[in-house]
């Protein structure tokens, strides 16, 4: 049983969080939560600040929500990731690829545990699907020509898609690979583009993949492979307690994203029963930094109207100080160019003056830059020194064939 602590809450949270009670884990502390939510999830113990959830007495793990976001909440999750606490984060807190990868060097210095709320990728047929796609590139089954992802929501706004794909985002990386290249298709004026935004992804295996946006009759998600000879639809609702279909055949029970959430904290923590082998993992802080990242690329997408090529960049304290030692070396190369240019004239003028003094110190260049350079080139052995020659990336899971 675990005692799990809230910091804001949302609806995505909310699942968790009564998924965790269905199973008899307890919610004993919370804070900065609403009021309406502390009655439905039968909170009784609210707190007044979010220190105490820094102390592992109050809590096991703590769940982090969206709705209410501020600086004051992106500092405490900061600060929680550095105290080495477990958390659940809501996907996503705040659309910034930096603040992500900020907090993904922090856990990777503390050793927390961070869960992001992305449990579409355990949903059934995401394994089904990729199984399908890994078939047709091995030539068992028909080629795949394209995949195309339907998302329908209610609330078309900016801020609102943005959101849903930094989750879909997710998905389409668990099915298809990671994308090497975004697109996107939309209005003309930027704010009218949005309810009918259509993005689209290219990676290794060339297929394209493209996510849209369309008017909810039924909030949910259709997925569409089509392939040479026949294609896959899959049918996703929203709606927890709904069926979702594969090429129109029902499978009963719906889906407990709740349950899922808490399936991949559960692995976070190496309790609960070991998952199988040839299912997908569950998403990392990693991945989840990854898709915002994604989710943040479309604006400017959008603004320049072109494809924007992606790189995948591994953050690590080790590659900020290659990218520093990188920005500094080119800053002295300048440097030394201007110095010579000066020493060069300020010499030439002193000679003319007889400033022997002036002329000696300017003549003394060459080896006040060799120091200078030769110390700079002395600091690229410092992560050798501190143990950094190696990654402190997140082990390297089994090659995929997507």
């Amino acid at each position: 049983m675990l005692r799990i602590g809230l910091l804001g809450c949302d609806v995505r949270l909310a699942e968790v969080a009564l998924a965790a009670s269905g199973r008899g884990d307890q919610i004993v502390a919370a804070h900065d939560v609403p009021a309406e939510t502390v009655k439905v999830l039968g909170i009784v113990t609210g707190i007044a600040s979010w220190e105490p959830l820094l102390d592992a007495a109050t809590c096991d793990v703590v769940l982090v929500g969206a709705d209410g976001w501020s600086d004051a909440r992106a500092e405490a999750v900061r600060t929680l990731v550095q105290a080495g606490r477990p958390l659940v984060l809501s996907q996503p807190l705040e659309l910034s690829m930096l603040w992500a990868y900020e907090l993904d060097m922090i856990r990777r210095d503390t050793g927390s545990r961070l869960v992001p709320c992305l449990p579409d990728r355990l949903h059934p047929f995401v394994t089904r699907l990729r199984g399908r796609l890994e078939a047709s590139l091995a030539g068992v089954d028909a080629a795949a020509e394209s995949l195309h992802f339907e998302r329908r929501m209610t609330d078309r706004s900016k801020a609102a898609v943005l959101a849903q794909l930094a989750r879909d985002a997710d998905l389409v990386r668990a099915v298809a690979g990671d994308p090497a290249r975004l697109s996107t298709l939309g209005a003309a004026e930027a704010e009218a583009a949005w309810p009918t935004l259509a993005v689209g992804f290219t990676g290794a295996t060339q297929l394209p993949v493209r996510w849209q946006v369309a008017p909810a009759g039924r909030p949910g998600l259709t997925i569409r492979l089509q392939s040479a000879a026949d294609g896959v639809t899959i049918e996703a609702p929203d709606d927890p307690t709904s069926d979702w279909t594969w090429n129109g055949e029902a499978h009963g029970g719906g889906f407990d994203r709740g349950a899922a959430t808490l399936t991949a904290l559960d692995a976070a923590l190496g309790v609960g029963s070991p998952r199988d082998t040839d299912a997908i993992p569950p998403a990392s802080w990693s991945d989840a930094a990854r898709a915002i990242e994604l989710a943040e690329t479309v604006p400017r997408s959008l603004a320049r109207g072109r494809s924007i090529d992606l790189h995948r960049e591994e953050f690590s304290d080790l590659g900020t100080f290659k990218g520093t030692m990188a920005s500094l070396g080119c800053g002295l190369i300048m440097v030394a160019l201007f110095v010579v240019i000066v020493a060069t004239v300020v010499a030439g003028v002193a000679r003319e003056f007889g400033w022997a003094a002036a002329g000696g110190l300017v003549d003394a260049w060459p080896v006040i830059v060799l120091l200078v350079l030769g110390l700079f080139l002395a600091l690229q052995i410092i992560p050798f020194l501190l143990g950094g020659g190696t990654s402190d990336a997140e082990p390297p899971r089994p090659p995929s064939k997507t």
